[in-house]
This record gives C-alpha cells, sequence and structure tokens, in this order.
C-alpha cells in the first residue's frame, strides 16, 4: 500500500470531528451537522468546480455523519467521480463511501462497475485490490453479473501479485456465497484447485476457504484438491516453527491453515489411495502428538491456536470413522480436556464426544468417562456445559448403563434450568423406552417422570406410554397398580394418583389405563371399581377441558366394565354442570354418554366400549419430537419414506384396510367420537369402534366393504351403496369436531371429509377453495364427483382422491392420469360406488401452476337431465375432462414459533423491496374475525405478535427439496372500510408474489 503523505491529512474534517465531540447536547449535535451539511451542498453545487483532495474531503464528512446514524442523500455522484481519480487516498474514499451508502439498486452502479472495469484492467495491485474489496463488499447480484467472468482469470493469471490473488479468491467466495448461479468454475476449476501449491500462504489460505465452500456444493469437481491438501498438510504440521516463521502464530506453524485445510478434508472420504491415506494419518497423529507436549508458551493465545487445530484435526478422525486408533486416542486426548479449567474447552470436549459415542469403534472409550460426566452435571457452572453433558449422556447409554443415566438424568432434572427441562424429559423417556429390559422399570420411570416434571411433560410422552401398555399385556396390571396405589416400598409411586396433588398428565394417565384394565385390580377391596371412579372424579374439578373429557370417556368406560358402578357415573352424567356446561365438547360427551347408558343393550354397550386394539409399530413420536426440538434435521428423501410406509405396511398387515373401514362405519357427525379423544393423536392408528347416533332415531352405521388401499392404485368402497344421495346417512370420520369455516355451507358440526361429499352443493370446480382447506369436494357434474382428503408435511405430500358415480349405471374404461408418473386407475366403477387414489407428491422447488388431473371415462346408458332443462343422453359417449389438483405453494408451509421480538427483528432482516409484497384489497366475504383467524391459523398464525389485537401475523418456512424459504406474513382488515391490507416477506420473491395471489382471494 503506497505511503499517506502529510498532504493528506484532512484538516477540515479532523476540525468537524472535534466540533462533534464537543458538542453537549443532541440538540447541539444536530444544529453543528446541518450546518456542515448546507455547507458540502453549496460546495457540491457551487460554479466552482471543486479538485480531487475537497471532493475526499467532504465525501468523508458525508461517510462519518452516515455513521453517526443521520440519512444521507446527496454527494454519491461526487464518491463515483473519486474512483477515476489516480490518487489512492482519493480512490480509496470513494470506494469505501460506496461500500458503505450505495445500494445495490442505485442507478449509479452502471458508472460504479465501469470505474472498478478500469481499474481491475489497470493492472495495478493497489487499484485491483480496493476493486475487488469493493465487489466483495457490495456482493449484488448485478456485480456477480458484471465481473464473475472476469475475477476467476484475474485469480489463476501468472502475473497477478500474491496480495491480488487472496483478494480475488476472497471476492469470488463472496460472490458465490450471494450469487451461486452466476459464478463459473467450470473452466476454472483445475487452475484454482493447483494454487494450493502456491508458494505464498496467504494465497493458498484464501483459496481453500473458496475451495472448501465450492467442493461441498460440488465434490466431484473438486476431488484432486484432496491430495494436494494432504500434502500441505503434511509439510505444515511436520516443519519447524521457523521453517514458516512469517505465519508461525504463538509457536504453532500456519494454524489457520491447518484447520482450513483440514475442514476441506471433511468434504470428502478416506483417501482410497493407501500411501495417501497412511500420509494423512501420520499427520492427524503427529497432530495427536503435538497435543501432549509440554506448552511452549503460557500466553492463552499460544493454547487457542494448538486447541484449533486439534478439535478440527478430531473432526476429521469422527468424519472418516474409519481408523479404530485414532478414534480411542481422540476420545482420551477430549477426555482430559472434559476438567480442564477453560470452560470452552470443557464445552468443545463434550461436543465432540457427542459424536465420538455414535462410532462402533469408540463408543466403549467414551463410556469409560461416564463419572466425569455425571460429575460435570453436578457440578459445572455454565448451563450450556450441562446441557451439553446431558446430550452425552444420552448419546453413550446402551443397555448396560441406562438405568445409572436414566437416574442421574432424573436426579438432575429437578435442579435444571427451565430452558432445557423439556429437552431432558424427551431423553430420558427415549432412553427409559429404548432400554427397557423391565417394561415395569419404565413404568415407574415415566410415572415418575411426569410427577418431577409434569409442566414439561409434553403429549407425546403420556402418548407413548399408553400405546406401550396397551400392546404389552404384561404390563397392563402393573401400570393400573401404579397409577392407582400408595406404596411405602416404592418410592416411585408414593405420589400417584391418590396424593392429595397430582400432575394433570398423571391424572390423564391414569384416567386412561384405569378406563381400559381398571378390571385387573378390581378384585382388591382397596381398588374397588367405586373407589376407582371417586379417585378419578375427585381430579375432575382441577382439570382442564381436554382432561375431563378424558375422564368422561374413562367413566362410560366403567359402566362397561363395572355395571355396579353405573348409578353413581349417570348421575355425575346428569349433573347440570354436565348436561349445562359452556363448553360444547364436554356437554356433548355427557349428553352422549348418558344415552349410550340408558337406552344401549349390554351386547351393544360391550361392542362399542371394548378395549382399545394395540397400535401399529413405528417411530416413537417422542423421538420425532426431540429431532425437530434440536433443529429442522434431513428429511429422508422421498424413496425413505415410500419404504418406511411400504414396511409398516408389511408390519401392520391390512392397518390400512381398518382405517378405512372404521372410518366408514361411523355415524352422524353428533356420534361417540371417540371412547378416549386424547389416546395417541399422533400415531394415526385404527380406532374400531362402531358409533351411534344417539341425537336421532337410533340405527345402525352400514358396514364398509373391504379393502386395501395401496399407493398409486383405487379401490372400491361400497360397492353397493349410493353413499352421494341421501338414502345412506352420510359417513364421517369423526376425526374432529371443528367446524369447516372454509367452506360455502357450514354443517352443523363436523367438516365434510372425502368419504362424505354430500355437503357439497356448488357443481364445477372448486379449487380455490381449498387453498386454506385440504379436505372436501373439489369438482361435480351429474356424473361424477371428485372428492379430496390430503395432508402435508415439509416438502412431502399425500392426496387421497375419491371418485364417486353418482349415475346408476357403471363408468367403463374409467383414467385418471397426471402429467407425472402414477399406477393405473381401475378401468370400472360400479353404480354408486366410489374408489379412491393416492399420489404421493414432493414439492423440487417454488412454483405457480397446479397439476392437472386428466379423467376419461364411458358412462353405459345414462339419461341426465343437462343445465337448459333438456334430457342429455350420455350411453356410450367418452367423457374427457381435466380438473386441476389444489396443489398449491402454501400447502408446504410449516409453521414456525416466534416471539414478538424475534418476529419484528426478522421483519426489518427481510426488508429489501424485492422480497416484500404488500397487497391491498377489498373483503371477498364477510369480515368475521373468528373465521379470519381460522384462515390464517392454516399458514401458522402467532398470537399475541402484533401491537395492534386485530392485526394477524404467521410465520413459517416453505419446504422444498432444494430449498427452504423463510415467511413472515401480517393481515391488517378495516372493518370500516371493508378492507384487508395483506402483506407478505420472504427470502425469494417469486414466493411472496405467489403466496400474496394465493392469500388475498380468501379473505
Amino acid at each position: 500500500m503506497p505511503a499517506v503523505s502529510k498532504g493528506d491529512g484532512m484538516r477540515g474534517l479532523a476540525v468537524f470531528i472535534s466540533d462533534i465531540r464537543n458538542c453537549k447536547s443532541k440538540e447541539a449535535e444536530i444544529k453543528r451537522i446541518n450546518k456542515e451539511l448546507a455547507n458540502i451542498r453549496s460546495k457540491f453545487k457551487g460554479d466552482k468546480a471543486l479538485d480531487g483532495y475537497s471532493k475526499k474531503k467532504y465525501v468523508c464528512k458525508l461517510l462519518f455523519i452516515f455513521l453517526l446514524g443521520h440519512d444521507i442523500d446527496f454527494g454519491h455522484m461526487e464518491a463515483v467521480n473519486l474512483l477515476s481519480s489516480n490518487k489512492y487516498t482519493e480512490k480509496q474514499i470513494g470506494y469505501l463511501f460506496i461500500s458503505v451508502l450505495v445500494n445495490s439498486n442505485s442507478d449509479l452502479i452502471r458508472l460504479i462497475n465501469n470505474g472498478i472495469k478500469n481499474d481491475l484492467a489497470s493492472r495495478n495491485p493497489t487499484f485491483m485490490n480496493l476493486a475487488l474489496h469493493c465487489i466483495a463488499n457490495v456482493g449484488s447480484r448485478e456485480m456477480a453479473e458484471a465481473f464473475a467472468a472476469d475475477i476467476p482469470r484475474i485469480l489463476v493469471a501468472g502475473d497477478t501479485m500474491d496480495s491480488v490473488k487472496q483478494s480475488a479468491a476472497l471476492c469470488l467466495l463472496r460472490l458465490n456465497r450471494t450469487s451461486p448461479d452466476l459464478v463459473p468454475m467450470g473452466e476454472w476449476t483445475a487452475r484454482v484447485v493447483h494454487l494450493l501449491n502456491d508458494q505464498h500462504l496467504g494465497v493458498v489460505t484464501a483459496a481453500t476457504s473458496l475451495i472448501t465452500t465450492l467442493a461441498q456444493k460440488s465434490p466431484d469437481d473438486f476431488k484432486t484438491s484432496v491430495s494436494l491438501a494432504i500434502a500441505r498438510l503434511s509439510r505444515i504440521v511436520t516443519s519447524a516453527s521457523i521453517d514458516l516463521q512469517d505465519y508461525t502464530y504463538y509457536f504453532v506453524a500456519a494454524p489457520w491453515l491447518s484447520v482450513k485445510l483440514l475442514r476441506l478434508l471433511q468434504c470428502y472420504p478416506p483417501p482410497e489411495d493407501g500411501a495417501l491415506r497412511g500420509r494423512l494419518t501420520e499427520c492427524l497423529e503427529t497432530i495427536l502428538n503435538k497435543a501432549q507436549e509440554p506448552p511452549k508458551s503460557k500466553k492463552v493465545q499460544h493454547s487457542n491456536a494448538k486447541n484449533a487445530v486439534l478439535f478440527e484435526a478430531i473432526s476429521l478422525i469422527i468424519h472418516h470413522d474409519s481408523e479404530p486408533t485414532l478414534l480411542v486416542r481422540a476420545c482420551n486426548q477430549l477426555g482430559q480436556f472434559l476438567q480442564h479449567r477453560e470452560t470452552n474447552l470443557r464445552y468443545l470436549a463434550l461436543e465432540s464426544m457427542c459424536t465420538l459415542a455414535s462410532s462402533e469403534f469408540s463408543h466403549e472409550a467414551v463410556k469409560t468417562h461416564i463419572e466425569t460426566v455425571i460429575n460435570a452435571l453436578k457440578t459445572e457452572r455454565d448451563v450450556s456445559v450441562r446441557q451439553r453433558a446431558v446430550d452425552l449422556l444420552y448419546a453413550m447409554c446402551d443397555r448396560s448403563n441406562a438405568k445409572q443415566i436414566v437416574a442421574e438424568m432424573l436426579s438432575y432434572l429437578e435442579t435444571a434450568d427451565y430452558s432445557i427441562r423439556e429437552e431432558i424429559v424427551l431423553k430420558v423417556a427415549i432412553l427409559a423406552e429404548k432400554y427397557a429390559v423391565d417394561y415395569t422399570w419404565y413404568v415407574d420411570t415415566i410415572l415418575n417422570l411426569i410427577r418431577m416434571a409434569g409442566d414439561y411433560v409434553s403429549e407425546e410422552v403420556w402418548y407413548r406410554v399408553i400405546q406401550i401398555v396397551i400392546n404389552r399385556d404384561d404390563v397392563q396390571g402393573y401400570a393400573a397398580k401404579t397409577v392407582f396405589e400408595v406404596r411405602e416400598a416404592d418410592w416411585v409411586a408414593q405420589r400417584a394418583l391418590q396424593a392429595p396433588a397430582c400432575h394433570e398428565n398423571l391424572v390423564k394417565v391414569g384416567g386412561y389405563i384405569l378406563g381400559e384394565f381398571g378390571n385387573l385390580i378390581a378384585g382388591d377391596s382397596r381398588s374397588s371399581p367405586l373407589v376407582q371412579f371417586k379417585l378419578l372424579h375427585s381430579k375432575f374439578h382441577l382439570c382442564s377441558v381436554p382432561t375431563r373429557a378424558l375422564l368422561l370417556s374413562a367413566y362410560i368406560k366403567f359402566i362397561n366394565l363395572f355395571p355396579e358402578v353405573k348409578g353413581a357415573i349417570q348421575e355425575v352424567l346428569r349433573s347440570d354442570s354436565q348436561l349445562r356446561n359452556a363448553d360444547v365438547e364436554l356437554q356433548q360427551r355427557a349428553v352422549e354418554y348418558l344415552r349410550l347408558s340408558c337406552i344401549a343393550s349390554t351386547d351393544i354397550l360391550a361392542t362399542v366400549l371394548e378395549e382399545m386394539p394395540p397400535f401399529p409399530e413405528r417411530e416413537s413420536s417422542i423421538l420425532a419430537k426431540l429431532k425437530r426440538k434440536k433443529g429442522p434435521g434431513n428429511l429422508p428423501n422421498i424413496e425413505e419414506v415410500r419404504q418406511e410406509r411400504e414396511k409398516e405396511r408389511s408390519l401392520n398387515g391390512t392397518a390400512e384396510h381398518k382405517d378405512s373401514s372404521d372410518t366408514a362405519s361411523k355415524s352422524s357427525p353428533s356420534v361417540v367420537q371417540d371412547i378416549v379423544t386424547q389416546a395417541p393423536g399422533p400415531t394415526n392408528r385404527p380406532r374400531p369402534v362402531s358409533s351411534i347416533s344417539l341425537m336421532q332415531t337410533p340405527y345402525l352405521a352400514p358396514c364398509a366393504a373391504p379393502s386395501v388401499l395401496l399407493a398409486g392404485t383405487m379401490t372400491s368402497l361400497y360397492p353397493s351403496a349410493d353413499l352421494l344421495g341421501p338414502a345412506a346417512p352420510p359417513p364421517s370420520t369423526g376425526a374432529s369436531l371443528l367446524v369447516d369455516v372454509f367452506s360455502d355451507s357450514l354443517p352443523a358440526a363436523a367438516a365434510p371429509t372425502p368419504l362424505d361429499m354430500s355437503p357439497a352443493t356448488a357443481s364445477g370446480d372448486n379449487f380455490s377453495r381449498f387453498i386454506c382447506k385440504n379436505n372436501g369436494v373439489l369438482y361435480e357434474n351429474q356424473l361424477l364427483q371428485i372428492g379430496l382428503k390430503s395432508e402435508y408435511r415439509q416438502n412431502l405430500g399425500r392426496i387421497y382422491v375419491f371418485f364417486g358415480n353418482k349415475t346408476s349405471t357403471q363408468f367403463l374404461n374409467f383414467t385418471s392420469t397426471l402429467n407425472v408418473h402414477t399406477k393405473p386407475a381401475d378401468p370400472t366403477i360400479d353404480a354408486g360406488a366410489q374408489v379412491q387414489q393416492i399420489l404421493n407428491i414432493e414439492c423440487l422447488s417454488d412454483f405457480t401452476d397446479a397439476p392437472v388431473l386428466d379423467i376419461q371415462f364411458r358412462s353405459v346408458g345414462h339419461r341426465a337431465v343437462g343445465l337448459s332443462g333438456g334430457s342429455e343422453r350420455y350411453g356410450g359417449t367418452l367423457q374427457n375432462f381435466g380438473v386441476k389438483l389444489p396443489v398449491m405453494l402454501n400447502k408446504f408451509f410449516q409453521p414456525t414459533e416466534m416471539v414478538s421480538q424475534d418476529f419484528f427483528q426478522r421483519w426489518k432482516q427481510l426488508g429489501a423491496p424485492q422480497q416484500e409484497v404488500q397487497k391491498i384489497f377489498k373483503a371477498k366475504h364477510a369480515m368475521d374475525t373468528e373465521v379470519t383467524k381460522a384462515k390464517v391459523s392454516a399458514q401458522a398464525l402467532l398470537d399475541g405478535v402484533d401491537p395492534n389485537p386485530t392485526n394477524f401475523v404467521g410465520a413459517g418456512v416453505i419446504h422444498t427439496k432444494s430449498t427452504q424459504v423463510g415467511c413472515l406474513l401480517r393481515l391488517e382488515p378495516n372493518t370500516q372500510a371493508q378492507m384487508y391490507r395483506l402483506t407478505l416477506r420472504t427470502s425469494r420473491e417469486t414466493v411472496s408474489q405467489r403466496l400474496s395471489d394465493l392469500l388475498s382471494e380468501q379473505f
């Protein structure tokens, strides 16, 4: 860098800064700044041309004023003019002003790009460095388009100075991060990789950062860098500090370059070449050996540099996971750090050992440090270190130490920080289930967990214990006895249901288990049916509405199990507090259960209230929740999901058949929805409960024909019944009592499902109604009705398409095809029958157009009345039409929880003009607050975030296979003007526009 002469000192700038610092008040500062701004503006607009020094001085003053927090709306052109100066100081100030103040959308970008292009072509290393720094600092897409092709040429040119190569490599890295699609590396790849052999270590360091980023995106293109990186690393770790004197930091040779090379090697598997692999192993052994040597300096910088290289080497050893000796040595080295006085080293050691615990070679070595980790859990002051200790205990747990680790984690739970209690609860629940040899121990552990941390026990935990108890006959009696009794010999059960105050989650577990298996302990006079009922009912008034609903279901179960308590339970159900309850769910249950107990025969009662069937075996919902809590994680690809589902089918037999049959056997919406609705929702298990309408004349719902639903095929349901007409009672899944606020016509109690298409009245395509709903009738004409039931998870979706024949004749040659690969449909639909097709969907990237379902069939001899009143014959005529499937971008919207501060902070971050789309529009429907709230809830409503309580805000992520797009939503209603203002901010312009177009049609 050229020396700055004394004449370049700007005395006027120094005086101005001194005046600002001497101001006694904010008002005085603003007054002085306004005076200076007026002076600068007059100088810029004056007739006398300013020399380079004056321009530089005034631009510096403007830059200082901007850094004080004041807006600057002039001076940009003068800063651009400084780029053409041949003086370093003037050009430097021009580039500095542009880097800080010029927006990427500025009209001056073209002039700035011309100035930068001139400096890059000048071959003056100082000017080239300034230009490259400016490109990297601005990093806009316009600059990437202008210079992405030139910078690689500068980087690999033989006559380029070393300092310029460094700047070019880092500038290219910056552009690759902001606009990766504009950085063409194909023809330059080999020459960029060859920079790892450069004699200048600064160039090698910058090139390594660039290659590491590019290798993560295209590993095959840069795999030749592995041998060069190992060779360079070997020369560094085996050299004396004197050999690399210019790059030795506190007796550690080139620590930053070593870390970057080790990080580059983590992009690839272990080398297949034996000599290369041996050389890398030698390097790693040398690094581990140097860590054991006495420190050459007592200064913290020496230990930091040495440990940085050591931890990165251990990360590489863990990544390769192929050298047992190195893995054990790494584990022993980390074990020494567990008791180090430096908190950061203890944290990093625990974090690295968590990964080592998952390796078969080092798992046993990690287990030898269990006492040290437990001691850290008890004595560590830093909460983040204690959390890593919990993670390590969880990772090192196996059958040999499960009881010890679970006991220690339960002991720590009583004093654990509130922020990590829920995570500890999930881990204890998972370990207790995974390593439970004796399931009585599992039941004791979970009940103790609920007792100690009831507020942090999520629904998934007590759902799971219910599933396991139901699936294992050998533990049902013990579970019923444990939740009921107080036994002095067993400290676990001392705080069960009989405790004066027990947590509501324990009441849920107790109510469910006693409702199902209370008969197993009814022989003891201390746990007679009446005693069980009174014990449960004593907790009733203290519980929330969902728990009360569960207890009412347990009571009706008692009537079936214990006829002797029927009178006492009916008295409770008849009480005004139940029959006239303000909550519709409790009132409906009380009314229906009371009628059921009065009019149903013993056989019907036994059928309706039979014991719940075993749950199908599948992944624990607790484990899934822990994965979500730890981070977004990696979603398996669509093929893995399909294989998992096929595996579930083979394990569960006809589980999906049971789902469809049981769904079909439900009666009208005002029925006994479920014996225990809180019972394990996340598992989607079959519910073979025959339901009886108690609000109308009693009748039994028709039984479903046997069917097995296979992905991509169509199977017949109800071949002999016309479900689309009024002759048969409409079947209902009974899955929800929520009103469908998105429908034009609202049914009394339950939303329509694909098996119940009768509520649809409008003919034709109902595509727009599915933007904020997943179930209902998509299309209907005189011949055919098409219903949908869909579910989405991140970038994956599944759609159940139901085709209903409304005629009295068969449909022949029936096909339904998409512009994607699907299995062929059943070619025949019987009269009055309904068939189903399952479609699996994956969102690859953001999109606009919905897929079209092409339908073709022939109707045999059917006559129908046309819309104009005339008679139309469809017999033998080929029917061919297309229906758009409601697969919209917002279907892949996953909600995100945010507090008000985080929401508005993220709102400001997404403030670029291209990231925001705002639309003001007239209300298309009645401005009902509850309906609007329900529609926004479909896109992740956040309560209590917006200062204006009438506004609605939401936050979430659009998931595609290639990327994730963060989305923020704000809906502001104006009831007086009957208008809305919808604002969407996302990290991608096309997503903002598409979501705005979709959602604005719904309000």
